[in-house]
């Protein structure tokens, strides 16, 4: 009965850690957004630079999330350093690079 439980809670694990995998991929395609829209687009990461900043912060709990936010904050506030994919860079580090560790 208790294996039951347990790959129970493993099958949940594994369905959140993929949903954020999935929302970070989206996060990041919504940050690349103002490369299609030259002038606007610049002004554009202004208002998502701190957008992105606090939903990466709130998707990782813990120093990776703090940490994860400022780059993100960054990269977003800063002209051209759009095409990082700060999200999911974000996940491949928590769940296969720490993971390892």
């Amino acid at each position: 009965m208790n294996e039951v439980i347990v790959q129970q809670n493993e099958k949940v694990t594994d369905k959140n850690k993929y949903r954020l995998l999935a929302l970070g991929i989206l996060f990041d395609v919504i940050g690349t957004f103002s490369f299609a829209i030259p002038v606007l687009g610049e002004f554009s990461d202004v208002i998502w630079a701190p957008i992105a900043a606090l939903l990466l912060k709130s998707m990782y709990k813990g120093s990776i999330g703090k940490v994860g936010g400022i780059i993100a904050f960054v990269e977003e506030a800063l002209p051209g350093l759009d095409f990082i994919p700060t999200f999911t860079l974000t996940w491949v580090y928590t769940y296969i690079i720490k993971k390892d560790e």
